[in-house]
Formats: C-alpha cells, sequence, structure tokens
C-alpha cells in the first residue's frame, strides 16, 4: 500500500510512489485540461494556492503542456517553490486521442517513434529554464491501445526512459484486465492509474482493490461533475452541513473529495478555474483532515463506511 508521508492531515499529504520512494504523489493535484491559453496563469495561481502536483499532456487538442510549463517556472521564481518539491506528470497520447492536424509527432511513423518524439517534444516543453535539462516525475499512456500487443509495446518503450529522464509510469482510462496486462508483462509496475471517478464504471470498485493490493495510487478524475447523484446524497450533505459551520465555504465539494480520499490509495484532480477555489477547496480538506483525526474521528468512520455502502466498495 502506498503510504502518506507528510506531517499534514492525512487528506492533503502525499504518497510514496512503490516504484519509486523518492517520487511523493500529493493527494490533490492541480489538472490541466481545457485550460487553453489561461494554462500558465492558472497553473501559477495553483501552485501560489498550495497545490503541488500538475497533471498535463502532450496532446494540444485539450493540453497547453508548453504554457502549463511556463506558470510553473514562474512559481518557481516567485513563490520560493523548489523543482524537487513538485510533482509533475504529462501523458502520451496515442493518434485516437489527438488532433489530425496538431500533434505532438508525425502519424505516419511507427508507434515506437510516435512515442518517442512525443516524449522528446514533452522534455523540451518541460525543462528548466535556460538548462534545457528537464524530468518527468510520471509519465502516463492516456489511454490503452488498440490492442494488449500495441499497449505492451508502448510500455516497453516507457520502461526505456525509466529513471534518467522520466521517474515513474503510469496509465489512464484503464480497464482491469488492461491493467493487469501491463502489470504481469511489463518490467516496470505502474505507480499511478488515473480514471474517471463516476457511475458508469460503478466508480471502479475491483480496479480499485487491485490498485489498493498492488500499491498504484488511483487518481480520480471528474471527481465532481461527473457525480452530481453523490454531490445530493445524505452522507454528502450531512458532512456539507457540519463543513459549513466550521466556516469552509465549498462544503459540498469539499465533503466529497475528502470521501473519495478516505477510500485508500488514492488522489484527486481538481482543475477548478477560481483562485479562491483553488485555496478554499485546499484549506477545506486541511480542515476536514484536522477533524477526522480530533473531534469528528467517530462521524468521519461512519460517514466512510456510508459513502463505501453508496459506491459498492467492496
Amino acid at each position: 500500500m502506498a503510504t502518506n508521508t507528510n506531517s499534514l492531515p492525512a487528506l492533503v499529504g502525499s504518497l510514496v510512489s512503490k516504484t519509486n520512494p523518492e517520487v511523493k504523489i500529493p493527494r490533490i493535484i492541480y489538472g490541466t485540461a481545457w485550460k487553453k491559453d489561461r494554462s500558465s496563469s492558472l497553473v501559477h495561481q495553483a501552485l501560489k494556492a498550495g497545490f503541488r502536483g500538475v497533471d498535463t499532456a502532450a496532446q494540444p487538442r485539450h493540453y497547453y503542456e508548453a504554457l502549463v510549463w511556463d506558470g510553473i517556472s514562474k512559481a518557481l521564481s516567485s513563490e520560493r517553490i523548489k523543482r524537487e518539491d513538485l510533482y509533475i506528470q504529462t501523458k502520451f497520447t496515442s493518434i485516437s486521442g489527438q488532433d489530425p492536424k496538431n500533434m505532438p509527432y508525425d502519424a505516419s511513423q511507427p508507434l515506437e517513434q510516435q512515442i518517442h518524439t512525443s516524449i522528446a517534444s514533452s522534455l523540451k516543453n518541460l525543462a528548466f529554464p535556460g538548462s534545457g535539462e528537464s524530468y518527468i516525475d510520471c509519465l502516463v499512456l492516456h489511454s490503452p491501445l488498440q490492442t494488449i500487443e500495441e499497449t505492451l509495446q508502448a510500455w516497453k518503450v516507457f520502461e526505456s526512459y525509466v529513471p534518467s529522464k522520466i521517474r515513474t509510469l503510469g496509465i489512464s482510462n484503464t480497464t482491469l484486465d488492461v491493467l493487469e496486462a501491463v502489470c504481469k508483462d511489463g518490467k516496470i509496475m505502474p505507480s499511478v492509474v488515473q480514471n474517471r471517478f463516476y457511475p458508469a464504471t460503478r466508480w471502479d470498485v475491483p480496479l480499485r482493490k487491485f490498485c489498493r493490493e498492488e500499491g498504484i495510487v488511483f487518481q480520480t478524475f471528474w471527481t465532481l461533475t461527473g457525480n452530481p447523484g453523490l454531490l445530493k446524497s445524505k452522507v454528502v450533505n450531512e458532512m456539507a452541513e457540519e463543513l459549513k459551520k466550521a466556516g469552509i465555504t465549498e462544503e459540498k465539494a469539499v465533503a466529497l473529495y475528502s470521501l473519495v480520499l478516505g477510500l485508500e490509495g488514492t488522489s484527486v484532480l481538481n482543475g477548478t478555474t477560481n483562485e479562491e477555489r483553488m485555496a478554499g477547496d485546499l484549506e477545506g480538506l486541511i480542515t476536514m483532515g484536522t477533524m477526522i483525526e480530533g473531534a469528528w474521528k467517530e462521524k468521519w468512520e461512519e460517514w466512510l463506511e456510508e459513502f463505501k455502502d453508496l459506491i459498492g466498495e467492496l
């Protein structure tokens, strides 16, 4: 099991990568999809607010990777943050997920060369100012390829960069059978799995169980937007009322984030574009984490059990 390594309350600490203990995976990560020209300013704001993890991709259709790094660079120079304090992950996206008119590689290239070219573009986009040097904390396969064989071929190329330029690997939008195949046949285990957390997949209960058993961190996205039903649930509303009394403004969001983070070995992507929400979500989770270790300990255990029953947790 990936364990918490931070003195902050458990909900906002970090988890240690099982495959590389030097890599600390924040429990809440700033997501940069669809930020476009605002990517730089929003990433800078998120880091200023207290985020220490950033998720991006070499997929110009939805991510502006170079602008994401521009925002990180501004934070490094103005917010007294060091690169080693940050967790930065990016993705290789196959042809099916790219804009044919704007890709980081030539679609006519063989798969292996596409990956090399994409990684080279990411390392260039994420280079330290003035030095040209860079490294990636986690390279994520954005989605499995059309066959298991192609997916494993891609994974083998990924592995060739570890640990010199890429410290850990991950996979997104995956099913349990693909994940099991990668874990069985790959030389390097995934450090993270990044999937939607929503009713259509029944919240990936068996997959998350496998991740817990193997020490893989499960990163959730669409945690709020994909779960209007959970946001209306009795347990979330009851928690929200208590949080409101404690002065937390985004009480329902903080309640649901807290419950998801209460599931073992999870982290959450948060892509808010509101600077007040950035700080508010973090402050709310710190407050929640402090309370569940103290005055709300018994309530928290009841809330978490109710939430697990709601999503069919094993």
